[in-house]
């Protein structure tokens, strides 16, 4: 269930006062959602409620006849719903929807390979603008988190890594496969892909709900009134954006460059590092190096020999690349004693103290996890939390760890293997003697047999 389990949208579309019609005044945020073509349908539905001006219809037609041209597979429907939102961002948010436009060109071609693998339709990448205006330091007042908006529980059910170092909900690679398989799971439930993304804001579960009260039909116009406030809106929403990213010049929005180095490169690191050394090597702004590993939280990649870490750099002049090769393999095997950091206490533990925060006006459980580099749910369970609501004055227990400057030591029980596209969890088990299924889901704490290219797995080393 991802919006049970997924907050709703941070997005710039969250003006809900700006909408003409009446029933879109109470609006609170920017999530949507649209309707399907049944099989062999050649052409999307429209049902007008708009006053039947004549002038009026002939630009509906348009808007209709251009969502039409686009082709897609997913059907990218038009009434009224999707005019007002289709208003909203080429009226109203010329300037957000070029900044998207700019941010897309790096984005969107890492999105359409994850989709584009699981077999996901490439237009459900407008998901993300939605979600978190390509932001992949978005976090919700829910705590959902990343390009995608994923919530601890289901990101850890699609194999998302959470611990002390990395938060993979803001790895835009490892976040989007993730969420094209929650995507197709959710399509191989309904078979409609409109019902997937409806989906992909209230839950599975809501959805299931939804088309039980309508009789049993399976589709996202005809739920519609059964599905949450803000999931009624997801979908029409869905299709303004497609909309809006595709026929931008016909409303004169002309996209801005994005703030960053769109054209990248991607090192493996095998060791503990900081940015900040990364920075100085390369002559680039840590800042930018941030938001391109926006999924570090301390600053430092903590790869190893045996698990390797994706470190991306902007494309930096080819001298520079010397510095990075000496910087990423000294001659020597000391560790610079500033740049490698580890959890690991004496015994072998994690060592922790307890510290405690006192909540101030207008903090949310998920600010006060970003400042102390934590979960949401970690903090829930330090402090026995049943809701996410905490009040001002409140104190709030956390556990902050101890930091040494001794390299991580690599865990000698067991190697790593990369899943490829494709790979089953069963494929993989017979590649190793010895191991099984249930097996490889104990040792990597995996709840169901989902697998993403790019994912590490444990294998027992003597294998």
């Amino acid at each position: 269930m991802m919006k049970k389990t997924m907050a709703f949208a941070l997005f710039i579309f969250s003006a809900a006062s700006v909408f003409a019609a009446p029933e879109f005044n109470n609006v609170q945020d920017s999530i949507h959602r649209s309707e399907e073509r049944s099989p062999g349908q050649k052409d999307t539905l429209f049902v007008s409620a708009l006053p039947q001006n004549p002038l009026l219809s002939y630009q509906s037609l348009i808007y209709k006849k251009r969502l039409d041209s686009l082709k897609m597979s997913v059907p990218m429907d038009y009434n009224e719903h999707v005019q007002n939102y289709i208003d909203l961002y080429v009226f109203n948010r010329k300037d957000q929807i070029a900044k998207m436009l700019g941010l897309s060109k790096y984005y969107f071609p890492i999105f359409e390979k994850s989709l584009m693998e699981i077999g996901v339709p490439d237009e459900i990448k407008f998901i993300s603008v939605i979600e978190s205006a390509l932001n992949p330091n978005a976090v919700s007042r829910s705590g959902a988190v990343g390009p995608w908006q994923f919530m601890y529980t289901t990101a850890k059910g699609y194999g998302l890594v959470m611990d002390s170092y990395v938060d993979e909900r803001k790895d835009p690679v490892q976040a989007s496969y993730a969420a094209a398989r929650y995507l197709k799971d959710s399509y191989n439930r309904f078979g409609d892909w409109l019902l997937a993304i409806a989906a992909y804001n209230c839950g599975s579960g809501a959805v299931g709900r939804a088309i039980t009260k309508a009789g049993g039909k399976a589709d996202f116009w005809a739920i519609r009134p059964y599905l949450p406030r803000e999931t009624q809106n997801y979908v029409p929403a869905f299709i303004a954006t497609a909309y809006a990213m595709n026929y931008y010049a016909k409303h004169d929005i002309n996209p801005a460059m994005a703030s960053f180095n769109i054209f990248t490169d991607a090192v493996d690191v095998t060791k503990f590092i900081s940015l900040s050394n990364i920075a100085r090597a390369v002559e680039v702004d840590i800042k930018e190096l941030r938001l391109l590993n926006p999924s570090y939280k301390k600053d430092i990649v903590n790869g190893s020999v045996k698990s390797p870490k994706t470190l991306i750099i902007p494309s930096i002049d080819k001298q520079l690349y010397s510095s990075l090769y000496n910087l990423l393999n000294p001659e020597t095997d000391n560790e610079p004693a500033i740049i490698a950091a580890s959890l690991n206490s004496p015994s072998g533990s994690p060592a922790s103290v307890n510290t405690f925060h006192r909540v101030t006006e207008g903090q949310t459980l998920a600010m006060v996890a970003n400042q102390y580099g934590v979960e949401v749910q970690d903090l829930k369970v330090w402090n026995n939390l049943k809701i996410m609501q905490i009040v001002p004055g409140q104190q709030i227990r956390v556990k902050a760890f101890k930091s040494t400057v001794t390299a991580q030591k690599s865990d000698p029980l067991y190697k790593i293997y990369i899943v490829k596209a494709g790979d089953t969890l069963a494929e993989i088990a017979n590649r190793f003697n010895g191991t099984s299924v249930s097996k490889l889901k104990a040792l990597n704490g995996l709840k169901s047999s989902a697998l993403q290219p790019g994912m590490r797995l444990k294998v027992n080393q003597s294998l």
